[in-house]
């Protein structure tokens, strides 16, 4: 639970393709303790680099990575809150492209355009990091209210914060941890 006793709501976790995503579930764990409900979206590419099977059993819910076909139900609850950790090059530059060609980059676009709460965290190599492309989409990414934590001045195996860093940067997005919701 939160510090003012509600629940903060549905986090929805995304999941690209760097090493750091092995360790997401221990930013699962920390995010269910502060009372969050969980949702994993792997980009396809994200699928490689985790075990869905083990974050199904934490979240209580399976991994999503595709589109849903129209005629089955959509069982994912409307997100309160997102996280993208850790936000590869080619996810950060197709979401402030709007380009949705996989459910992931679909559901940022369709999530920042609602004005839901976002935090994305890059993780990219340093030549990466200094593509022109690279810079425009963290800036058109602040400019749609995504809270974007990546310094490009700190050294590239510092660059990714910590889980715990990660979760307090959500609760600084949402205010109090209510994720906007009553």
């Amino acid at each position: 639970m939160s510090v003012s006793g509600r629940s903060p709501g549905v986090l929805y976790v995304i999941v690209c393709a760097a090493p750091a995503a092995a360790s997401v579930g221990e930013f699962i764990g920390l995010a269910q303790d502060a009372g969050w409900l969980v949702r994993v979206i792997a980009t396809p590419m994200g699928e490689r680099f985790i075990d869905a099977g083990q974050l199904a059993a934490l979240t209580g819910d399976r991994v999503r990575t595709g589109f849903r076909m129209p005629d089955e139900p959509d069982e994912l609850p409307s997100a309160d809150a997102v996280v993208v950790a850790p936000a590869t090059f080619n996810t950060v530059n197709k979401w402030a492209a709007g380009i949705t060609d996989t459910f992931a980059t679909g559901l940022l676009c369709e999530l920042t355009g609602l004005g839901v709460p976002i935090v994305a965290v890059p993780l990219v190599k340093d030549a990466l990091a200094r593509h022109v492309a690279f810079g425009r989409s963290l800036e058109v990414l602040r400019g749609m209210g995504v809270r974007v934590l990546f310094d490009p001045q700190t050294p590239p195996q510092s660059r990714m914060p910590g889980w715990p860093r990660v979760l307090e940067e959500l609760h600084t997005v949402t205010g109090d941890g209510s994720g906007g919701r009553d």
